[in-house]
């Protein structure tokens, strides 16, 4: 989808919009979401973070999913001027972005996903651009805690978001930088949190969303009864021998040690229930098991191990844990 494509979508006479969720644990799905609902939740962004008319906008995301569409509606409601480049993964290569020239309009906001931020990093001019975003916010995934400390020393606003497509993009934030970065999330206004008998957060925002959304994030909630964390998803539980291990905790524990793209999936067993299993892009499994062996207790361990030349990814970059499953799977029959 294109710009003018998604700016005459949003200026026609319906009251709705199809959004796509990103299909990060099962096929993508179709809502019809309320115009009016995501004009709140751009005012509700715009306001947090004092982002006022005539301010710089980035789009550097497809314009397919919440979180391009949500940065264009941020710009149409609240009188951002939106800069847009191509949706790759060096977002600030483009001269569009090159907010090192004087002459250049300072970006105000940008709205990247891990990977986008972690390459522009690695590319000195593209990193100076990076740390003079004025909010940079950051979401469709974890922030790895590698990349988290990258971003420590930057001297304007980094946040990571939470939220997800049935909520239009994200109900909270945590920063990241600076003497005011949290580990947990703060909702913007008018958003209630609390957890289910199994755990799961739920979210009660009126504003963005018709019903309350129950979760698969396991969460807990801070003693204020506001802020939260987020634990590992409900859905990526293995139990293995009567065992629970959050595929994401192992992830954490591993992720500074390991200098290849892995992830943790699992795979049905006759005497365990489920296994944990592990993909990885190395090439030297051996290597990988040993860290594995020497980082991890002794019930999280992966019991098997699988070379793959790519990580199955979402189109939104998360990992594909239904792809990973199945590809576990087909190896197996």
């Amino acid at each position: 989808m294109t710009l003018d494509d998604f700016r005459n979508e949003w200026y026609n006479d319906d009251s709705r919009l199809p959004v796509h969720t990103s299909g990060s644990t099962g096929a993508p799905k179709l809502l019809w979401v309320e115009k009016s609902r995501m004009a709140a939740s751009a005012r509700k962004t715009c306001a947090y973070l004092g982002l006022q008319p005539g301010d710089h906008s980035l789009l550097c995301l497809p314009l397919d999913f919440i979180a391009g569409k949500m940065m264009a509606v941020r710009a149409f409601e609240c009188g951002l001027n939106l800069i847009e480049v191509t949706s790759d993964g060096h977002p600030l290569r483009h001269e569009e972005a090159d907010t090192s020239c004087p002459f250049s309009p300072p970006i105000a906001l940008a709205a990247m996903i891990p990977m986008q931020v972690y390459n522009t990093l690695q590319v000195p001019q593209e990193r100076q651009r990076l740390m003079n975003i004025r909010h940079l916010i950051i979401g469709g995934g974890a922030v790895d805690p590698s990349l988290e400390q990258a971003l420590r020393s930057f001297p304007n606003a980094v946040w990571s978001t939470y939220g997800m497509t049935e909520t239009l993009s994200h109900i909270a934030l945590r920063r990241l930088n600076g003497p005011d970065a949290d580990e947990w999330y703060t909702p913007l206004d008018r958003v209630e949190v609390s957890l289910n008998d199994e755990g799961c957060l739920v979210i009660d925002a009126p504003d963005v969303a018709e019903q309350t959304v129950v979760t698969n994030d396991l969460a807990t909630i801070a003693d204020d009864g506001f802020r939260f964390r987020i634990l590992g998803r409900k859905d990526n539980v293995i139990c293995s021998g009567g065992i629970k291990i959050q595929a994401e905790e192992v992830e954490k524990l591993l992720r500074p040690h390991l200098p290849h793209p892995f992830m943790i999936t699992r795979r049905s067993d006759v005497r365990f229930g489920e296994i944990v299993v592990m993909l990885t892009e190395s090439d030297d499994l051996a290597e990988t098991e040993a860290s594995c062996r020497k980082l991890l207790p002794k019930y999280w361990q992966p019991r098997q191990y699988f070379h793959i030349d790519t990580l199955p990814l979402t189109a939104t970059g998360k990992p594909d844990r239904a792809k990973a499953a199945a590809w576990v799977k087909g190896e197996h029959r």
